[in-house]
């Protein structure tokens, strides 16, 4: 009797438990997984609705979002924000780019944006690339994607020795850049050309750009970066793109690239952060180039960036830093590659064109008349700019100084190569 009872109870169990293993499947089928949950919320809160989209040659889609309604005003301290629309001042001494002389009988191309060719955003609105799935599920994760490493800067003037490889690929970024410190910037400019170098693994990326610097080099440092950068991991491609990057607390938590979180504040609805730029410059043939500037308004306290002759873009406000809300102590310009090793050896992924600073104009990539704003909002020539690259026989940079480019470098490098091994 006690046994047939007990034979009944496990078959119901039994039965039970096929059910309920059922029923959860069922319920696993139906619903979406925690991370695919978050990367869905990530998306929804960084596309805005947009007025008009515009699709672009290389896939992109450019949406055209109400100026109001960008992703800057996510942030709670700029709830009740009265957007700026033009700086109060802009610094005085630039260069006309329309006059400078240049060597080898360059003549002056206009850059543009791949997405321009399928139409332009209407007044009131701002362009923004808009973000994919699979652009967020290639990062790390969700909260870091559209973030550098904290490893990603380094202080040029502790120069790690070159004979000790581990020191030099501790953290993987490696750099060929001009620099100044010593006193107090509020800006600087270059012109720099754009090429396309070859990545070699999909989590590694090569740029060139301007680095606006304050604080120490640990956990407080302030920055403020933008310039041109080929990163497959970040938007699933080799093509060369305009970015821009802030951080408060040397890549740890705040900031981010182009308007991937609140900060950055846009006023210019012809440019998009993170949108490709074309044409790129050519080994031997035509070369292409870009002005960025970028200045403290020292009335309200802004950062602006200024793209070419006449794209003023817009402005980090200066609440979102500590060191530089009032001055940066150090500028610096030029490349940054990593170098992750996947065979134990260095990759091949290039800076600038590939090619070292030796084989000068039409070969090798450069920043050209290099400036910094001071006190009186004056653009100046810097004084005793230092180098500095991790590895030489990767990397270099060569510094010089003329009438037409006033204080310019040379820079770049293939990685990889007999030297570099």
């Amino acid at each position: 009797m006690a046994a047939a009872y007990f034979s009944r109870n496990r078959l119901r169990l039994g039965f039970l438990f096929v059910v309920l293993c059922v029923s959860l499947l069922s319920c696993a089928a139906r619903q979406p997984s925690t991370q695919k949950l978050k990367v869905h919320k990530h998306l929804k809160r960084l596309n805005k609705k947009p007025v008009k989209t515009i699709q672009s040659p290389d896939g992109d889609f450019i949406d055209c979002v109400h100026i109001t309604q960008q992703p800057a005003f996510d942030h709670p301290f700029l709830k009740d924000h009265k957007i700026q629309m033009r700086p109060n001042y802009h610094p005085k001494g630039l260069y006309d780019d329309n006059k400078v002389k240049t060597e080898s009988n360059e003549r002056e191309y206009s850059i543009k944006q791949l997405w321009h060719v399928n139409g332009m955003c209407p007044e009131d609105t701002i362009p923004i690339r808009r973000t994919k799935e699979d652009d967020v599920l290639r990062a790390s994760s969700v909260k870091r994607y559209g973030k550098k490493k904290h490893t990603s800067i380094v202080d040029p003037r502790i120069i790690p020795k070159s004979a000790d490889p581990d020191l030099v690929n501790e953290s993987g970024h490696q750099h060929a850049i001009a620099y100044v410190e010593g006193e107090k910037f509020y800006g600087a400019k270059a012109t720099m050309n754009v090429w396309e170098p070859k990545i070699q693994q999909p989590n590694e990326f090569s740029l060139s750009q301007i680095w606006i610097l304050g604080g120490s080099f640990g956990e407080d440092l302030n920055s403020i970066e933008a310039g041109w950068q080929v990163s497959p991991d970040l938007y699933g491609d080799n093509n060369t793109r305009l970015f821009t990057y802030w951080t408060s607390d040397a890549y740890q938590a705040t900031g981010c690239y182009n308007l991937l979180c609140s900060g950055f504040i846009q006023i210019n609805n012809n440019i998009a952060m993170g949108a490709s730029i074309s044409p790129v410059s050519a080994y031997r043939n035509s070369q292409y180039d870009i002005s960025i500037l970028v200045w403290k308004d020292q009335k309200e306290g802004n950062w602006w960036m200024q793209f070419g002759n006449g794209y003023v873009l817009g402005y980090w406000p200066s609440f979102l830093f500590s060191y530089l809300a009032d001055s940066a102590s150090m500028i610096e310009w030029g490349g940054e590659v990593v170098n992750s090793e996947p065979d134990g050896q260095h990759t091949t992924t290039q800076m600038g064109s590939g090619r070292f600073p030796e084989e000068g104009f039409g070969k090798a990539s450069y920043f050209r008349n290099i400036q910094v704003v001071d006190k009186e909002n004056n653009l100046k020539a810097p004084k005793e700019i230092g180098t500095f690259t991790e590895q030489s026989n990767c990397y270099d940079v060569q510094t010089g100084s003329n009438s037409d480019w006033g204080h310019y470098f040379y820079y770049g490098g293939p990685g990889k190569n007999p030297n570099c091994p």
